[in-house]
């Protein structure tokens, strides 16, 4: 895979978790008031990053074989495209009496950063092929 596909890929995932994080947020604050309704939030970029370490260190790693089902299997690689955006409910904390544990100001906030972080996502990809359409005029 070249660095385009790589990185258009990469943005498109992106904006794909910033979709879902802009929902799951807008979902929590339309239920900011409701008697025990506990928040969720969107873990994505930290099993990314474990991803993109995997694949750094297999490139240099010595290749193992296991000759026996004993033996300690080499650690495995982790391909990103296979990394999946995941909803995590927060069951351990309670904000209110009601025992609802959303905050309402937090999670506009939440929305703020999503959406400007969306539209950084956006210009990067539209740098990416403009970047294209320079080199295609040439």
């Amino acid at each position: 895979m070249n660095d385009f596909t790589r990185t258009v890929s990469l943005l498109h995932r992106a904006m794909d978790v910033n979709v879902l994080r802009y929902e799951v947020s807008a979902n929590n604050l339309a239920n900011s008031e409701v008697p025990n309704f506990k928040r969720s939030s969107v873990q994505f970029e930290a099993m990314l990053k474990r991803a993109m370490e995997s694949e750094g260190a297999n490139k240099n790693a010595l290749k193992l074989t296991t000759t026996d089902p004993r033996h300690i299997s080499p650690p495995t690689f982790i391909d990103w495209r296979e990394i999946e955006p995941h909803r995590q409910a927060d069951y351990y904390t309670t904000a209110k009496a009601n025992g609802n544990n959303v905050d309402a100001e937090q999670e506009a906030m939440d929305l703020l950063k999503t959406q400007m972080n969306y539209r950084l996502l956006t210009t990067m990809m539209a740098h990416e092929f403009q970047q294209v359409r320079t080199v295609l005029r040439k």
